[in-house]
């Protein structure tokens, strides 16, 4: 296994890089930055920024906040959480639409229902070249335990609806997001 991204605590939070997967490159991103939070309350703020031509983009206009399935189909930010090794772990997607969803796996793409009304509180801004979205998850929906590994990613959609794939880590061979090496970062909670 490789190395992971360690953060003894959140305190450390830093901006971690998401990186291209090399057989989906993007004309428009120039990069993808995420932040990890977490509030006294216990909550998880995932803070993701976009750097690039965001008119080259398809960006989702903006909705009600809503539970929404197959948001990676657009463009939209991930995380997937782990506790310890596994085999279980929750994916959230978000979309800059405000539109989110949110599941768990028993194990490697072996589902089961999570049916939560999960309030992330997305955010999203645009300046200039950078899109910024930022996203909560209550400890509640998190795995149990305080010591976890996060898998984070962005899907991006050019403007001529090319997809390219982006994550801390990725696996030999084509994208994908809930191979257990793309849990690239070890977060320990306080």
């Amino acid at each position: 296994m490789l190395a992971l991204v360690s953060m003894k605590s959140i305190t450390d939070s830093m901006p971690l890089t998401l990186v291209c997967h090399p057989q989906t490159p993007s004309k428009a991103i120039r990069g993808i930055d995420v932040v990890v939070d977490e509030a006294a309350s216990g909550i998880l703020t995932l803070a993701f920024s976009l750097e690039g031509d965001l008119p080259g983009l398809r960006i989702p206009e903006p909705q009600p906040s809503r539970r929404v399935h197959g948001l990676w189909r657009h463009t939209c930010c991930e995380a997937f959480v782990m506790a310890e090794e596994g085999p279980g772990y929750r994916e959230f997607n978000y979309s800059p639409s405000s539109e989110w969803a949110a599941y768990a796996f028993r194990g490697y793409r072996d589902s089961e229902d999570l049916e939560v009304q999960l309030n992330p509180g997305i955010v999203v801004h645009r300046t200039g070249d950078r899109l910024g979205l930022e996203a909560d998850i209550c400890r509640d929906f998190l795995p149990p335990g305080n010591s976890l590994r996060l898998g984070l990613s962005a899907v991006v959609e050019d403007a001529d609806g090319v997809l390219s794939y982006w994550a801390l880590r990725h696996p030999p061979g084509k994208p994908d997001f809930h191979h257990i090496d793309a849990f690239a970062m070890q977060l320990v909670l306080s």
